[in-house]
């Protein structure tokens, strides 16, 4: 049944708060599979679910990098930094979770 309404993405699966009332006992086996379940309500994301002690990623923006720099660094953050960067995310394009069947 939950086949339909999950979507795979790098071990995150993005499941309506219905379809998870209806088998939450095979949502909790893909956690203990290692995957992180997202419960929404429409558009809305009501629950999150992942083994404990996993990290949570959360990409940092720009300025809060800048932030974090110590007030002495000579980091300049310019057009080249941007190109630099779209340079860089462009070679690597490859999937970091490569399929099992690889």
């Amino acid at each position: 049944m939950l086949k339909r309404a999950i979507i795979v993405d790098m071990a995150t699966i993005h499941i309506s708060a219905a379809d998870a009332a209806r088998d939450f006992a095979s949502l909790l086996d893909r956690v203990r599979a290692g995957a992180e379940v997202v419960i929404e309500d429409g558009p809305k994301t009501v629950a999150v679910l992942r083994a404990p002690g996993r990290e949570m990623f959360r990409p940092r923006s720009i300025e809060e990098c800048v932030a974090r720099l110590p007030e002495d660094s000579s980091a300049t953050i310019d057009e080249e930094f941007a190109r630099d960067v779209e340079e860089a995310v462009a070679a690597h394009r490859e999937s970091l979770n490569p399929p099992a069947w690889d």
